[in-house]
């Protein structure tokens, strides 16, 4: 692989990896010359970098000044975001049931079996791990569908870099003594932590069940009940982090 490509992605995955974690602000600009100064490299992977991360929703172009982070999503875009889902998530669950392959099914199984291997420490990196297994099952259950503009949309949808963003910037808050930050932090440790098995796992093994019987009509029905699950505990906490 060229040194510039390598360079290139590493400038890419250290900028992205600065958004995601809220060491730059949403919101907050950002400088060309600083960026590359403070990564060591030239302005031409930052510029290349910013690019893509502009196609991943992360910044916006502003006309004249530059780039800035994208602020986190308002209350309604994400009611908006976990409606779409709730229409096109069953659907992809039902078709996923009549036409996964056995090597899709297993690799759902797989991710199940990594999942359960996750702390629950309750720290930042579990509810991390946790919002990254999410993001594969769902990205699995769709490419299980057989269709591959199903599977884009539902990546195209970025659901869980936000609602990532949202829980790291509920611990911003909460070290500022915040009580919509604690409250946040609640509604992420409630689904992805408490329990001997985390609600939001178990949700996904009863899919898979229903998905390797073949059973559409309640792969279906368990996905529309899941996303809607989600929606219901996020969507207060989202009001919370806004208010």
């Amino acid at each position: 692989m060229p040194r510039r490509t390598v360079l290139a992605d590493g400038t890419y995955d250290l900028i992205k990896a600065m958004i995601l974690e809220h060491d730059i602000a949403p919101g907050e600009h950002l400088g060309i010359d600083e960026l590359a100064r403070d990564l060591s490299v030239s302005q031409t992977p930052v510029r290349e970098s910013l690019a893509r991360l502009e196609a991943d929703g992360l910044v916006t172009k502003i006309p004249l000044r530059g780039y800035e982070t994208t602020r986190l999503l308002s209350v309604q875009q994400f009611d908006d975001l976990f409606q779409f889902r709730g229409v096109i998530e069953p659907w992809a669950a039902a078709e996923a049931s009549r036409r996964s392959t056995r090597r899709e099914i297993e690799a759902l199984e797989a991710e199940l079996e990594r999942a359960e291997h996750i702390s629950r420490t309750g720290t930042s990196s579990t509810y991390t791990e946790f919002v990254e297994h999410d993001t594969r099952f769902h990205t699995l259950v769709a490419r299980a569908s057989g269709n591959p503009l199903v599977e884009e949309a539902f990546i195209r949808t970025r659901c869980h870099m936000h609602l990532f963003r949202v829980h790291k910037a509920s611990f911003s808050n909460a070290e500022s003594g915040s009580g919509e930050g604690e409250f946040v932090q609640d509604m992420f440790q409630e689904y992805y932590r408490d329990g001997e098995r985390p609600l939001a796992l178990n949700e996904h093994i009863e899919i898979t069940v229903a998905i390797r019987g073949g059973d559409g009509n309640s792969a279906s029905e368990l996905m529309r009940s899941h996303i809607d699950s989600s929606r219901r505990r996020f969507i207060p906490a989202i009001e919370a982090l806004h208010a």
